[in-house]
């Protein structure tokens, strides 16, 4: 992979967990990116304590959100991964 093409990839990782992270803000999560590059979404839910990370990976179908205990959808699905992390960290 060339540098450019690292670079290119870095920016719609952070694209789309950006995207993430406004969903789950509106859900009353906090989120805060972290890792090289920023390349990991932490959330958390405030009441719970509970947190789980996720990340965005290009993948045969395109990009897809991977998260902690097994979690995966296609990022066409934001608003739906969301919900479903709200429910995690319920």
């Amino acid at each position: 992979m060339s540098v450019v093409g690292a670079h290119e990839i870095a920016e719609v990782r952070r694209h789309h967990l950006a995207a993430l992270a406004y969903e789950v803000e509106s859900r009353g999560l906090r989120w805060r990116l972290a890792g090289p590059e920023e390349s990991v979404l932490g959330v958390a839910n405030p009441r719970s304590r509970m947190q789980v990370m996720v990340v965005a990976t290009p993948s045969m179908e395109g990009w897809s959100y991977l998260w902690t205990g097994g979690g995966i959808s296609g990022v066409g699905d934001v608003s739906r991964v969301a919900d479903q992390l709200a429910r995690l960290l319920a």
